[in-house]
């Protein structure tokens, strides 16, 4: 009950503006964790062993075995492959390749929906702690001024000390957002490469194999 209460004394002192990146870091924390969940349901930091082994197949010759290991894989790594597969099976060389570079967009999109709201935290919440500090210190010289010769200085650093309250929360909620962001970026980054490299193995195998034929 007593941290309750500190929070809550806590948000009271640093007037709306504090309220307002209270409610923004709890929707920071929840579009985190819920990028974090869709991350690990498509396969981010897992699924690569299922691509990697029909990649094989694919390599010596076996097609339609190689499509039918990735079938209803959820996996964007399995679901790049087997589309790449299916181009390169019945498209000519250059369209396949077109073909397969518009489904890795799609999925490149898929895997960083949700990126854009946190970075928009992450520029937004130092701004509000910013925008609260001068509301505060205007407040603070306004009562300095309105008691004149009678002013207290610890009332006027008080004032101050609330006001800057404001900013404290802001940079750090900013600072999260700034690092988890800086993380799933990388994440993400490297879906993109392994992407491109199945996509690279798959259409290079199969050149190989029409010169094989040839």
């Amino acid at each position: 009950m007593n941290a309750i209460a500190g929070l809550w004394e806590f948000l009271d002192r640093g007037g709306v503006v504090i309220w307002i990146i209270a409610a923004l870091s709890v929707a920071t924390l929840s579009i985190a964790l819920w990028k974090l969940w869709r991350l690990m349901m498509t396969g981010a930091w897992g699924g690569g062993a299922r691509a990697e082994a029909a990649l094989a197949l694919w390599v010596g010759g076996q097609g339609e075995a190689a499509q039918a290991a990735l079938q209803g894989r959820a996996g964007l790594r399995g679901r790049l492959a087997l589309s790449a597969m299916q181009a390169a099976a019945t498209l000519p060389d250059a369209a396949a390749r077109e073909e397969t570079a518009r489904i890795a967009r799609k999925l490149m999109e898929k895997a960083r929906r949700g990126l854009r709201a946190l970075e928009l935290s992450a520029t937004i919440a130092p701004l509000l702690g910013l925008l609260g500090t001068v509301i505060g210190m205007i407040a603070a010289f306004q009562a300095l001024q309105e008691a004149g010769a009678r002013a207290d200085p610890a009332t006027l650093a008080g004032g101050i000390w609330e006001a800057l309250l404001t900013t404290a929360a802001g940079m750090s909620v900013a600072i999260l957002a700034s690092l988890v962001l800086s993380w799933f970026d990388a994440v993400t980054e490297r879906l993109g490469h392994d992407m491109e490299d199945i996509a690279t193995r798959v259409f290079l195998a199969r050149l190989r194999a029409r010169e094989g034929g040839a």
